[in-house]
């Protein structure tokens, strides 16, 4: 997971799935089957994992039928999810410097999960993401949900400094809301911005899921 511009080692200790992501599945796969047809034999879609951590989401979507390929700045992550799921492609490199001639220019879907609010520049992501995608393909985001509601809940109930603090190493630095999600998605040309959430209870969601397409 890249945090900075220059290389970031986060210290991944096995390939099991992250817990706190396994409610951000159905949603997911729901998302991308409305800007995809259906995998098969004959033709498997192209998703390209940006931030693919251990790659344990990267082998979920393959499981599907996708053809996936995964890029992570982690050393740590990159070696596990090759040991692990060699259904997969993995690759060593980070945000901020794709590997462009090693990914190409013809995924169908660019994804990035719980990545984009650890990033010092967010626009990076979505123009990274441009350059890998056929034309009028699609990106999917999923990042904390802020909204007003939400907010005004964890600062009555006193959760807004745990949620926010200051103690922690990297973490979170920026913090989502529909509206500056759309802004950052249409300042990039992006169109059909989409939005399902996750999590918890209505207005109270965990997690937002955005998806859109760019028109090339």
């Amino acid at each position: 997971m890249t945090t900075t511009p220059n290389q970031y080692e986060y210290s991944y200790q096995n390939s099991q799935a992250g817990h706190h992501h396994g409610y951000l599945l159905k949603p997911l796969i729901e998302m991308m089957s409305e800007m995809l047809p259906p995998p098969n034999n004959n033709q498997k879609p192209r998703i390209l994992d940006i931030g693919c951590g251990n790659g344990s989401f990267s082998n979920f979507l393959a499981q599907q039928g996708y053809e996936v390929v995964g890029v992570e700045e982690s050393q740590s992550g990159v070696r596990l999810a090759n040991q692990n799921f060699p259904n997969c492609t993995f690759i060593q490199g980070s945000i901020y410097d794709l590997p462009y001639s090693q990914l190409g220019d013809n995924f169908d879907i660019v994804i990035a999960v719980e990545v984009i609010e650890h990033l010092f520049y967010p626009k990076e992501l979505v123009r990274s993401a441009k350059k890998c995608l056929k034309p009028n393909g699609g990106l999917i985001l999923t990042t904390p949900y802020h909204g007003y509601l939400k907010n005004l809940v964890m600062a009555a109930t006193g959760k807004m400094d745990n949620h926010f603090t200051a103690l922690w190493d990297g973490g979170h630095i920026k913090f989502f809301s529909v509206p500056t999600m759309t802004a950052l998605l249409k300042s990039e040309n992006y169109t059909n911005i989409k939005f399902k959430f996750a999590g918890r209870f209505p207005y109270l969601w965990k997690t937002m899921l955005c998806s859109s397409t760019i028109v090339q």
